[in-house]
């Protein structure tokens, strides 16, 4: 037992493994924090000491040099993550610094390193009094200025960025909806936005790391000026002045040194923060901006040589500026002049030119769904009173796509003169497919009844299914609610008699692309089931047949894996689509009594008579799977009359219920009711799941 639970030598990190994992930067980080953890435990060497510190100062001008020269925020979305690292690392140099300081200060100025001692002179200058102020101000400047304006700009680029997301994100879903990008450009939009959003949120934060270093260091350079006076004087005799001295320039050597980077990085802050908006590296925006204009430029350079006449005043450096910018100036304004020089290459693309003639094979590219508006209606598109047509369209897609189980292709809106001024048109495959009038500024009025409104205004019929409706003013609205009307506005009438014609020609509009594409995006789990099944057992035309038939009834796909292990189950036994579309839906018959129960929770059903069980039976004519239905034309009159009485009479009593048939002659009443009555739902006994609770409402 103890051999069986002991770890393998393969299960042990090589040193080659990690040695490459060093390498890479992995472990490398990992390292260097528990490094810093190190700092604020156990003392460091004064030697060592000034190489870590030597590292510090480097490595701010690094992050300094880099917030300058990104182009834009987002290039540099590890600054809050080097952020806190800096301030850990330049707080462990401080407590490091300090056991040094402390420890060793009797021994001189020299104890706590070279670095430290050198920069306690250069601050001193033989006078620690005018040190100890200089240093004071520099942390105030850096505390009170720099971080304080960087961080009120983190926290409002924070806040404007969340606030702001939501409107970007329709955006992005309004131009892929209109087919303005494609879904791949719009996942990198989603990215961007996300990781704006997330990179302005650290930075929120991330800037309370530089106002707390600053406290910290002003309260580590006092604790050591006054620990180390009472340490030298105390506990190691040394007269008053000399511990003052040396623990005071050691003191600002080191508070001088560790904030001179805290500045630094303050400074880089404030440049990626201040940066949002400025299109390329610092430098170049700067340029653009303050020293392009001759105007301003002369203002300057008059200002300069004013103020250099100024009795009591330096000329030399006010002159000298003056003529400066008055140079500058002056150069812009001949460069504005000259005419520009053309590169030959634009020259070449400007020469008159024969225009190039469209390829012939662009002309064969067609929408498959397409919105023609006439021309009063094209601010449907960017109307901000109420949902733009975009936005109404994009929800559209997304919940045909969770009813019927693919996502609609794009919906490109156009603008058509020869409409009608607020006029529409919609195309299927540049075939007209649907066509209506709205009124701007008017709402469409309905009785649910179905009923004429008894309202003033423009007596209409509903594009989308014809009902009796009527354009009334806005300001009837709270009256046709008040009567139990149902009121909407010109978009919404335009996208509902979209959705009507979209649910209509759903068959066509699923290519073979985009069965393909279905079958690439199933999981990884039933990815099995589709090498098995296709194509040595079906082709994926035959597939998309299936799914065709099935949409062309309004039978949702969604429930792809299904529909597969249905037609991998009968395909070995015939290869009629029919056949298959027949066993597909015995395998959605739960789906099936689901998606057409009633209020009540019951499936409404109108039957079949044996009669006419029998009548389509004996009317099947053709070998094996090979049937068609020869059915008398009195015959096939009786039907469709008997059919039209019975669901008017189930109308009326407010039921919308399934005509229920055997399973031989099921598609073959079903295409004979789809030619007179499209929206009906004909369903076979094998398709009615056995606990589907089934009420009886009538009998053809």
């Amino acid at each position: 037992m103890a051999d069986a639970a002991a770890p393998t030598a393969s299960a042990l990190p090589s040193p080659k493994s990690m040695l490459d994992g060093l390498m890479r930067g992995e472990m490398g980080l990992a390292l260097g924090v528990v490094g810093i953890i190190v700092l604020l435990i156990l003392p460091v060497p004064a030697v060592l000491l000034d190489l870590l510190l030597a590292i510090s100062l480097t490595g701010s001008v690094l992050i300094l040099m880099t917030a300058i020269l990104i182009k834009k925020p987002l290039e540099f979305t590890s600054f809050p993550t080097v952020l806190l690292v800096a301030t850990l690392y330049r707080l462990g140099l401080n407590i490091a610094s300090t056991r040094l300081i402390l420890g060793h200060g009797q021994e001189g100025t020299g104890g706590a390193g070279a670095v430290i001692e050198a920069f306690g002179h250069l601050m001193m200058q033989g006078n620690f009094v005018i040190g100890v102020i200089v240093f004071i101000i520099l942390i105030v400047v850096n505390f009170m200025v720099v971080t304080k304006g960087s961080g009120r700009i983190a926290e409002v680029a924070a806040r404007f960025t969340l606030d702001s997301m939501p409107g970007k994100q329709m955006a992005i879903d309004a131009d892929l909806s209109t087919g303005l990008i494609n879904q791949d450009e719009a996942k990198i939009r989603r990215k961007e936005l996300e990781q704006e959003s997330t990179f302005f949120g650290a930075m929120d934060g991330a800037s309370k790391f530089v106002k707390g270093d600053a406290i910290a260091g002003l309260i580590i350079t006092a604790i050591n000026i006054i620990g180390g006076i009472i340490i030298g004087v105390v506990q190691h005799k040394l007269p008053f002045g000399d511990a003052a001295s040396t623990y005071t320039i050691m003191t600002i050597g080191d508070g001088l040194v560790s904030q001179i980077p805290a500045l630094i990085i303050s400074i880089a802050a404030g440049m990626v923060v201040s940066k949002a908006g400025v299109e390329g590296s610092a430098d170049k925006a700067l340029t653009t901006q303050l020293a392009m204009n001759p105007v301003g430029l002369g203002m300057v350079s008059a200002s300069s040589g004013v103020i250099a006449l100024i009795p009591g005043m330096p000329i030399f450096p006010f002159a000298a500026m003056s003529l400066a910018v008055g140079a500058l100036a002056y150069k812009r304004i001949q460069d504005a002049k000259k005419p520009k020089p053309i590169d030959p290459a634009e020259l070449e693309a400007a020469a008159p030119s024969e225009p190039e003639e469209e390829p012939i094979s662009a002309s064969l590219a067609i929408d498959d769904v397409k919105i023609e508006l006439g021309y009063g209606l094209l601010t449907l598109i960017n109307d901000l009173d109420g949902r733009k047509l975009t936005d109404q369209i994009r929800a559209l897609r997304k919940t045909l796509a969770s009813e019927f189980g693919f996502v609609m292709p794009p919906v490109r809106i156009l603008d058509n003169m020869r409409l009608a001024n607020q006029g529409y048109a919609i195309r299927i495959k540049e075939m007209e497919a649907g066509a209506g009038e709205v009124r701007l500024g008017n709402l469409m009025c309905m009785d649910p009844r179905g009923g004429q409104v008894e309202l003033p205004g423009e007596h209409v019929r509903e594009p989308a299914f014809g009902l009796p409706a009527t354009w009334i003013a806005d300001d009837l609205r709270e009256e046709a609610t008040f009567r139990g009307y149902t009121v909407v506005d010109p978009a919404t009438v335009l996208t509902t008699h979209l959705t009507e014609i979209l649910k209509e020609n759903m068959a066509d509009l699923l290519s073979y692309a985009e069965v393909q594409k279905l079958l690439k995006e199933l999981p990884e789990t039933q990815k099995k089931l589709v090498e098995d099944l296709i194509p040595g057992t079906v082709t994926a035309t035959t597939v998309q047949r299936v799914l065709q038939s099935l949409l062309r009834e309004r039978v949702s796909i969604r429930d792809l894996p299904q529909i597969l292990e249905g037609i991998g189950e009968a395909a070995p036994h015939t290869a009629s689509v029919t056949q298959l579309v027949e066993q597909v839906r015995a395998r959605l018959a739960r789906q099936l009594c689901w998606a057409n129960r009633g209020d009540d929770g019951a499936l409404p059903i109108i039957t079949l008579s044996a009669d006419w069980e029998q009548a389509f039976a004996e009317a099947l004519i053709g070998p094996g799977d090979d049937k068609q239905l020869a059915l008398p034309p009195s015959r096939l009159q009786d039907f469709i009359r008997g059919v039209r009485d019975s669901f008017e009479r189930a109308a009326l009593a407010g039921e919308a219920p399934v005509l229920l048939t055997s399973p031989g002659v099921r598609p073959y009443v079903r295409s004979i009711i789809e030619r007179f009555r499209g929206q009906t739902v004909v369903m076979s006994q094998n398709e009615i799941h056995p606990r589907a609770r089934l009420k009886t409402v009538g009998m053809v």
